[in-house]
């Protein structure tokens, strides 16, 4: 299993608005796609403009070819760009070690 992680900056007075699109997003398009496991999305406390965001895919290429390449990255990204502060910085990540 791969781990994408997206750290995600949002426009200031946008948490609610956001909050309720990547929910959305993240369930009508992201959910469908070939290879996805899950997801979490965490909030910053120090920083709530701040968004950690964990999506958990099969094979990387199912999130950098698969995804990325398909009509449904631009319906995710046209649901949750708006809010965007900057553009998130993703990287991917394999499990090395875990708590039982």
């Amino acid at each position: 299993m791969i781990l994408e992680l997206a750290d995600i900056s949002i426009q200031p007075g946008q948490n609610a608005a956001f909050e309720e699109a990547i929910e959305r997003g993240l369930k009508t398009v992201i959910a469908h796609a070939k290879g996805f496991e899950g997801f979490k999305v965490n909030r910053g406390i120090e920083s709530p403009q701040r968004y950690i965001l964990q999506i958990f895919w099969t094979t990387l290429e199912d999130h950098t070819v698969g995804f990325r390449g398909s009509p449904a990255f631009a319906e995710w990204r046209a649901i949750v760009g708006p809010f965007f502060a900057s553009p998130p910085v993703v990287e991917h990540f394999e499990l090395v070690a875990k708590s039982a």
